[in-house]
């Protein structure tokens, strides 16, 4: 727990990773079950790995066999579990996600971020588009009636790019190495397959919290 007592849960996320899609789709439920929103964190994946010596599968899993199956297995039956059946693999995967993280930022200072974070979450994962060509991706999020050129223009702006920049350091400080992270405090959680584990650490630490306000009441009284 931080020293304000108050929880904190951040989701690090990078638009060109499906596990950090998947994992999108269910942070709502527990949104709703555990009435605490989830802060969504733009980190630009690439840049992670380079900093921590890490790869991404679509590198270390070159050459290797069964184990790119059985992954695509596992996929399968989360997708099933959680009944998500709009998710389609980009078949121009691994893409390029610095201009669209870049984005994120943008669209955070304009005050569209959850507009952009879904409709490029669409056309990365559910109608798989090639995101890292410019001219693909100012259609299809004029598509999604997003301003494109607008979040394009003021992705430029140094200060953006010195956001995201940050924003990546920071998450290898804190022990990341890939997307998804989350983070409930400073308890750290990788992979879509822990999100059963982040939501009971937030229930957790909403006991806590609650034993010490009935605890503090006491003394009051």
């Amino acid at each position: 727990m931080n020293s304000a007592g108050a929880l904190k849960v951040q989701f690090l996320f990078d638009f060109g990773s499906p596990n950090a899609y998947l994992a999108a789709r269910l942070i709502p439920d527990i949104e709703r079950r555990t009435g605490t929103k989830f802060d969504y964190v733009p980190v630009l994946l690439g840049g992670i790995y380079k900093l921590t010596g890490n790869s991404s599968p679509a590198d270390y899993l070159k050459g290797v066999r069964n184990k790119p199956d059985y992954m695509a297995l596992e996929t399968e039956r989360f997708l099933r579990r959680h009944g998500i059946t709009n998710y389609r693999r980009n078949p121009f995967f691994p893409v390029n996600t610095l201009q669209l993280m870049r984005g994120a930022i943008a669209a955070q200072a304009e005050g569209i971020f959850w507009p952009y974070f879904q409709a490029v979450y669409h056309h990365m994962w559910e109608e798989p588009k090639k995101m890292d060509d410019l001219d693909v991706m100012l259609e299809a999020l004029a598509s999604s009636g997003i301003d494109a050129n607008r979040i394009v223009a003021r992705s430029q702006d140094p200060a953006v790019k010195n956001r995201l920049a940050a924003l990546t350091q920071d998450a290898v400080d804190r022990g990341a190495f890939g997307s998804p992270t989350f983070f409930v405090n400073d308890e750290m959680f990788f992979g879509k397959d822990q999100l059963r584990d982040v939501e009971e650490e937030i229930l957790a630490q909403q006991r806590v919290t609650e034993t010490a306000g009935s605890s503090k009441s006491r003394r009051a009284s």
